[in-house]
């Protein structure tokens, strides 16, 4: 059977709106904390950052580090640290373990703006920082990881504005009780698949078939044991792993629909292996 072509396309609408928005919430913290997908840790980040976040110092946390291949994950740490000038940490929103860490680094990279806003004679405040992220690579997980333990609601700040909500996460830190969205503008179709493999694409934007078809073979191609050992076929495609499931509709057709949901999730949950899909040669090129 032909595969069918797989084409990933979102309305994202409103970018100047959002970028604008996302500028606003900026100018109120010290730093920010980058969520980024550790799966994806080149596609799932935003290729104007820089533009888009100035001067601001950032935190890089690589989310759900619990579903990557661990060694290749230090590798890529020890890369984006080169690149960014900026510190990076594994975390996943299941383990508060290095919460303390993140929490720590933040005030550090904070420091610098607080120090200047005491040189003009102001009161020391405590750091004050946001949470940043493209859709869906888990930004409200790390946000309710890092107020889980603080539930101390501070509201609106005087002279800051109105709207925003605060939390006191400990004495030396506030965090902005929203997300900052990065709005989705991109072009680049080998990404956007990538990003529909780990769902940070809506479900509107692609169809399961073609898109699971393409991650067996990302998968075949980067990590070939594994998916091979996982589905035990001859070809993997979503076909086939229907015919050796018995996964039969009317008329002896296999069901592809069917199939393709069950291949994502097992990717998703970490079933298949813990995998990175970006490759270092990507590395070498992207602009953050």
């Amino acid at each position: 059977m032909k595969k069918d072509k797989l084409h990933i396309h979102w309305y994202p609408g409103h970018i100047a709106k959002a970028e604008k928005q996302l500028k606003q919430q900026l100018s109120l913290v010290d730093a920010v904390i980058e969520v980024v997908d550790a799966r994806l840790p080149l596609s799932s980040t935003y290729d104007n950052i820089t533009r888009l976040l100035g001067e601001k110092p950032r935190l890089i946390l690589l989310n759900k580090a619990d579903l990557t291949d661990k060694n290749e994950l230090k590798k890529w740490i020890k890369l984006l640290e080169e690149k960014t000038g900026f510190p990076v940490l594994p975390t996943d929103a299941k383990n508060s373990n290095d919460l303390n860490k993140i929490v720590k680094k933040a005030v550090e990279l904070s420091e610098p703006r607080i120090q200047a806003i005491m040189a003009k004679g102001l009161l020391r405040r405590p750091a004050r920082v946001m949470v940043v992220g493209m859709p869906n690579v888990g930004k409200s997980s790390i946000i309710n990881k890092l107020t889980r333990s603080s539930k101390t609601k501070i509201g609106a700040k005087a002279g800051v504005t109105r709207q925003q909500q605060w939390v006191r996460i400990n004495p030396q830190l506030e965090l902005l009780d929203t997300p900052g969205i990065i709005p989705m503008k991109q072009e680049d179709q080998i990404r956007a698949k990538k990003l529909a493999f780990v769902n940070a694409v809506s479900e509107n934007a692609y169809s399961n078939v073609p898109v699971a078809n393409e991650l067996l073979t990302l998968l075949e191609k980067l990590y070939p044991n594994n998916v091979n050992e996982f589905y035990k076929v001859e070809k993997l495609t979503v076909e086939d792993i229907a015919r050796a499931r018995n996964w039969i509709i009317s008329g002896g057709s296999p069901d592809l629909e069917r199939t393709a949901i069950y291949i994502l999730k097992d990717f998703r949950e970490g079933k298949i292996g813990r995998f990175i899909l970006d490759e270092f040669d990507d590395g070498q090129n992207g602009n953050n």
